[in-house]
């Protein structure tokens, strides 16, 4: 599993948090609020999540943890193939 540096995790996730506070301090503010949503989808790419929300909580989590316990702690991503049977097995 290839995992992106922890700097840049804390670096996105500080992006994240600040135009978030930006965004609760001015919800009307289309470009604060457009560049609130930027630093979500950036950070759901860089942690692989679908919600900024979730994204923001897995980077937090990323970060408290080492690369071993981290590893374990994600869900086994099988394809189809790899369901199947073994050969030879009924």
């Amino acid at each position: 599993m290839l995992l992106p540096a922890k700097s840049e995790v804390a670096r996105q996730l500080r992006h994240y948090r600040a135009w978030e506070r930006s965004m609760l301090a001015s919800p009307t503010d289309v470009t604060v609020r457009t560049t609130f949503e930027d630093s979500g989808y950036t950070l759901c790419v860089l942690m692989g999540k679908r919600c900024a929300r979730e994204a923001a909580d897995a980077a937090e989590r990323y970060l408290r943890t080492n690369l071993v316990t981290h590893a374990q702690e994600q869900p086994e991503r099988l394809a189809p193939s790899a369901h199947k049977a073994p050969s030879g097995a009924a």
